[in-house]
């Protein structure tokens, strides 16, 4: 048994063509799901990058790893403590640990351990490739690692070998002789000219005036990104950017699929696609980032293809990123250890019965305190701390129908917004009486100061909004954060 866990940082799944997108971004993915079973509700339980694969590959939500930020104590797991032995314990095993475990055989090619110092993600793997740019790495630079090692090893049995691509994420940076594939191909319909003009009157980090994070683009530096976005024209120049990403990672995956078809094993590999979490183009004002606890950031695509299973298959209920290593273990007959947080759906992936979860409770930290309740076709957003950029404590969307979030109905439909609220209280009950500390580590991060990438940028981002005719703005950013309202642990 083989398995290739194709690792795609930042894709959103609605801009693959399996999951409907209409441009032609992934024909080598869209091959895989059509062999596969496709997930059309996968959401990473804590986002984005650090705190969504330190839910997966530790099996437990960010509440008891304690990983919920990009920096301060809420980067780092809890450690175990007294019962520690010379090794950790096995009651703490990571993802890798039960395939270890299994008889597998892990390797990793990645630069997340060093990007993120999250040294613990070694744990459980026999092989690391990182190709040293913390992320920055284009298609081009990972393929080749993972070539050469099907080269090496592709027919022997028995390995997990994780290829971690980073094209989707910003800043786009797609060689330019690669072209623009999707050059004066229409874009999606739910973009238009008054959204663009009303976002870039507003703010925010990675607003539409401010996609450079704090300020504009370099497009010096960044050739493939317009200074900001003002028009449709911007936008489509945007886009254009983060779908030839994707086609450019997806060339590299045909690549990868041709090596293990060379090497005889491609059919009898396991294949898994999936992503860290998803990326904002727009939604509640946010372009080319992950800030958010909503449906975009937080949905990710999973494709599966099992060999000797039916293919072609979509499948509809609602999971969590870290239900996976659990489905993997029961399909292995392997251990799934009682600390895992996930719930195995293998009886979906059989084709036996479609299972899954009545909701799910999605967390962000790093760009802005929330937590979301998604069930039925709602999603209640519950902001903590706005990361400056002005959303109301409560936001409500009915995301079957309005998928781009654009109708906020929480004023609308109070009665939902009490439901997803007595929701979100239930989980936290649960999640703290099984939590190894007494805090949440969502409340650390206020302590702290609120999440790490708008911490300590008020001033410069008031002064900012002053010079580029938002004062209005800037007066109301610093009465709502002097005041202090974003930071009261007393009031959750």
């Amino acid at each position: 048994m083989r398995i290739l866990y194709l690792d795609c940082d930042t894709l959103r799944p609605d801009h693959l063509g399996c999951y409907g997108y209409l441009r032609n971004t992934s024909p080598n993915i869209d091959r895989i799901a059509s062999e596969g079973i496709r997930f059309e509700n996968v959401y990473a339980s804590d986002a984005p990058c650090l705190p969504s694969r330190s839910a997966l590959f530790m099996g437990r939500f960010g509440i008891h790893t304690g990983v919920v930020g990009h920096g301060g104590s809420a980067a780092d797991p809890y450690i175990e403590g007294a019962s520690r032995g010379f090794r950790q314990s096995r009651e703490t095993a990571s993802w890798m640990d039960i395939l270890r475990e299994a008889g597998f055989y892990t390797v990793s090619i990645s630069p997340f351990a060093e990007r993120h110092s999250a040294w613990w993600f070694a744990r459980g793997f026999r092989e690391m490739y990182n190709s040293g740019k913390g992320g920055m790495e284009r298609a081009d630079e990972i393929a080749p690692l993972a070539l050469d090692w099907i080269k090496r090893h592709g027919r022997e049995d028995g390995w997990f070998l994780q290829v971690n691509m980073w094209d989707p994420h910003t800043p786009y940076r797609t060689p330019l002789e690669y072209g623009n594939p999707f050059e004066g191909e229409p874009i999606a319909p739910w973009i238009t000219e008054d959204k663009i003009r009303e976002d870039y009157a507003s703010f925010g980090p990675h607003s539409a005036q401010d996609v450079g994070g704090y300020g504009p683009n370099d497009p010096l530096r960044w050739p493939r990104l317009p200074v900001d976005i003002a028009t449709l024209e911007d936008y489509r120049r945007w886009i254009d950017g983060y779908d030839t990403g994707i086609r450019y990672m997806d060339d590299h995956i045909g690549m990868i699929l041709e090596a293990l078809e060379e090497q005889g094993v491609l059919e009898e590999t396991i294949l898994i696609v999936s992503a860290d979490h998803g990326e904002n183009q727009g939604e509640l004002g946010v372009y080319g980032d992950h800030q958010t606890a909503d449906q975009i950031t937080s949905r990710i695509p999973l494709i599966i293809r099992w060999p000797g299973l039916p293919g072609g298959r979509v499948e509809r209920a609602l999971h969590y990123n870290l239900d996976l290593p659990p489905t993997l273990a029961e399909m292995l007959g392997a251990r799934i250890p009682a600390l895992w947080d996930g719930s195995s759906f293998a009886a979906s992936l059989r084709g036996e019965q479609e299972v899954g979860r009545e909701a799910l409770v999605v967390s962000q930290c790093a760009w802005s305190c929330q937590r979301s309740v998604r069930w039925d076709r709602w999603l209640l957003i519950r902001t903590y701390d706005d990361g400056l950029k002005g959303y109301p404590p409560y936001m409500l969307f009915d995301v079957e129908a309005d998928p781009h979030e654009l109708h906020d109905l929480a004023a609308e439909r109070p009665d939902l917004v009490n439901e997803g609220l007595a929701r979100l209280e239930a989980w936290h009950t649960e999640m703290m009486a099984r939590s190894p500390r007494d805090t949440d580590p969502l409340w650390t991060v206020m302590r702290e100061g609120g999440p790490y990438h708008t911490r300590g940028f008020l001033e410069r981002y008031v002064q900012r909004l002053r010079a580029s005719g938002r004062a209005h703005h800037a007066e109301r950013l610093l009465e709502k954060h002097r005041q202090g309202a974003w930071h009261s642990p007393e009031h959750p």
